[in-house]
């Protein structure tokens, strides 16, 4: 049984917490206004804020809360994208513990403290919560995208986006909170992933004997895309960051909830072509989509009657359709894009030839 942890200020641990952004004037406020609001002592709190040379009034909201409140630090990232902000927050931080959170994330007020509470009892290297998915609008469509993400049928046996109801040991979870030695013996966030550094950093992390967590009463909010035209753009970008890791990564990167929407589109896009000389395989393409119809039917019936909001039935089979195809699509774009890649294939044959038994 763990000690009671004393929560006296002096025996609390400095923490860091780094939000990468770019063009975030929408979101980032409620973001750094729940930080700040959280019970965790300001005189053991540091918030990083790393900017991405973003061009709307993002720098100037952030420039505001640093004059305001002495804790909100700025930075400024050159090159734009969220592994190099990440580390460069590493760098300048002085915490002991090293938090994630994202400038669409609202968090809870006791996030923090849940979270370092969490690393010291349960002798985690990588701890986070349940995420609930918020609508970025009162709009029907951003509702429905913020339920579709929320469901098994559109984000997988994901522990964080589902829920459980008890502490478990996963393969990820949603910003994270690190001890500082994690990234001293795992080394920084990989630079070359402009997406997924955070799966890939945690599988590095796993593959060397660390523990990440998921505790359901550590909570935060996460604010969707608002319409169908961003959400198709964003999950074709996840779908490309599916794939592409496997040529920067030296563990698996991702997990098999993310392959399984390449596998099913590149099922169908086969099915069609062949179909088109053998009749057989006509009927097996109308099977698969047949079951996937009725999946997509049931699945939406179900958030539809748990909303009690009955328009939803007809948005909700179109949603889930735009995450799985605009994201098995993006996977299908950079599997040929890596396959004619010869220096990629040379390394996975060689890897494949000599990886030890």
């Amino acid at each position: 049984m763990a000690n009671k942890i004393d929560r006296s200020s002096d025996s609390l641990p400095r923490v860091s917490v780094i939000v990468p952004c770019r063009n975030e004037a929408l979101f980032i406020a409620r973001c750094l206004e729940s930080i700040i609001a959280n019970d965790y002592p300001r005189d053991r709190l540091e918030i990083l804020v790393v900017d991405g040379m973003s061009d709307d009034k993002t720098w100037n909201i952030v420039s505001d809360f640093a004059r305001e409140h002495p804790e909100v630090k700025t930075l400024r990232n050159p090159r734009l994208i969220t592994p190099v902000a990440l580390n460069l927050g590493i760098t300048h931080a002085r915490g002991e513990i090293i938090f994630r959170i994202d400038a669409h994330a609202r968090v809870a007020r006791d996030y923090l403290r849940l979270c370092v509470d969490g690393l010291r009892k349960y002798e985690a290297d990588n701890i986070g919560g349940a995420m609930e998915t918020l609508p970025a609008d009162d709009g029907l469509v951003a509702n429905a995208i913020a339920a579709s993400m929320s469901h098994a049928f559109g984000v997988g046996n994901s522990d964080f986006r589902v829920g459980t109801e008890q502490v478990v040991v996963t393969d990820t979870v949603f910003g994270g909170c690190y001890r500082r030695a994690v990234f001293e013996r795992i080394g920084p966030f990989n630079e070359r992933l402009i997406r997924t550094q955070d799966m890939e950093f945690n599988q590095r992390l796993r593959k060397a004997g660390g523990r990440i967590l998921l505790d359901p009463k550590i909570r935060c909010c996460y604010y969707a895309s608002p319409d169908l035209k961003s959400f198709a753009r964003h999950n074709f970008q996840d779908g490309l960051w599916a794939i592409l890791p496997f040529a920067y990564s030296e563990v698996l990167p991702v997990r098999l909830r993310h392959l399984v929407p390449a596998a099913f589109t590149s099922a169908i896009t086969l099915l069609l072509i062949l179909g088109i000389w053998l009749e057989p395989l006509r009927f097996l393409l109308a099977a698969m989509m047949g079951t996937y119809v009725v999946a997509d039917l049931v699945s939406s019936i179900q958030i539809t009657w748990r909303k009690r909001d009955f328009r939803h039935a007809c948005l909700l089979p179109i949603v889930f359709g735009i995450r799985h195809f605009a994201y098995g699509f993006g996977s299908l774009c950079a599997a040929m894009k890596l396959a004619c890649n010869r220096e990629f294939v040379l390394n996975t044959l060689w890897r494949a030839k000599f990886r030890p038994a």
